[in-house]
């Protein structure tokens, strides 16, 4: 789980180069960021934060792309959690939560424990608002594991029993994910039916080196067959 308190992935080589294209030194920065958001930083700081020695809190951050004129987004390495979108967004958590559909203490709390756990509408909501695709929406989302066990069992059982879950994990559509699944199943049988025809007992099918690749790669196999990475959106 992602802690309570973490801090934004800040891009210091970023901010560096945003604030030498605007001419300004960091004594400048630390000026603006107490003139204009009344918040006390030394321009030592400044300077820690683009050496990577230190990293700006959320409102540290949303006040410094203020002062270089630039987005939130800007100063952030790729974002990965709720928290990080967000930011990445410049986005209070009210009024996301508003846009989704969720009181601000309830959306807070999913994303202090980086488990998102809102129904499928508001899935939806949240991919829409903060511009998620599939596979980013379930990092963000903290269901990394669930989609990997979902897709480890559909294919070494019957692969239909899973695609409804699936289709409540992501969410999309079943019938985009039918197919999707359906080939999973297929090539990991065909990986065990060579592996048998190699002379590998039965026994050992599900362990042998294809299966182990297959099933240890199967997260990526998924976004692959899926094809482009969309937003999620109602079935």
């Amino acid at each position: 789980m992602c802690p309570v308190h973490s801090s934004p992935p800040f891009n210091a080589p970023a901010a560096r180069r945003l604030r030498a294209a605007l001419g300004m030194a960091p004594g400048h920065v630390a000026y603006g960021l107490r003139a204009q958001y009344g918040l006390i930083v030394e321009p030592e700081t400044v300077m820690a934060w683009e050496r990577g020695e230190q990293t700006p809190t959320a409102a540290e951050l949303t006040a410094l792309a203020g002062v270089l004129w630039c987005a939130p987004g800007e100063l952030l390495a790729e974002p990965v959690t709720l928290r990080e979108h967000r930011l990445a967004r410049g986005m209070p958590a009210d009024e996301l939560a508003r846009r989704i559909g969720l009181d601000t203490g309830s959306y807070r709390k999913m994303e202090d424990s980086g488990r998102w756990k809102g129904n499928e509408r508001q899935s939806v909501a949240l991919a829409q608002v903060l511009g998620l695709s599939l596979a980013q929406f379930v990092a963000a989302a903290g269901k990394q594991e669930e989609l990997a066990e979902l897709l480890r069992s559909a294919v070494t059982t019957r692969w239909q029993a899973y695609v409804k879950p699936l289709a409540k994990l992501l969410p999309v559509p079943r019938q985009r994910l039918e197919p999707v699944v359906e080939r999973l199943h297929a090539d990991y049988q065909a990986a065990m039916v060579t592996t048998l025809s190699w002379g590998g007992a039965a026994g050992d099918a599900g362990t042998g080196d294809a299966g182990r690749e297959f099933l240890a790669t199967i997260v990526a196999r998924f976004w692959a067959y899926a094809g482009p990475a969309d937003h999620p959106h109602a079935g």
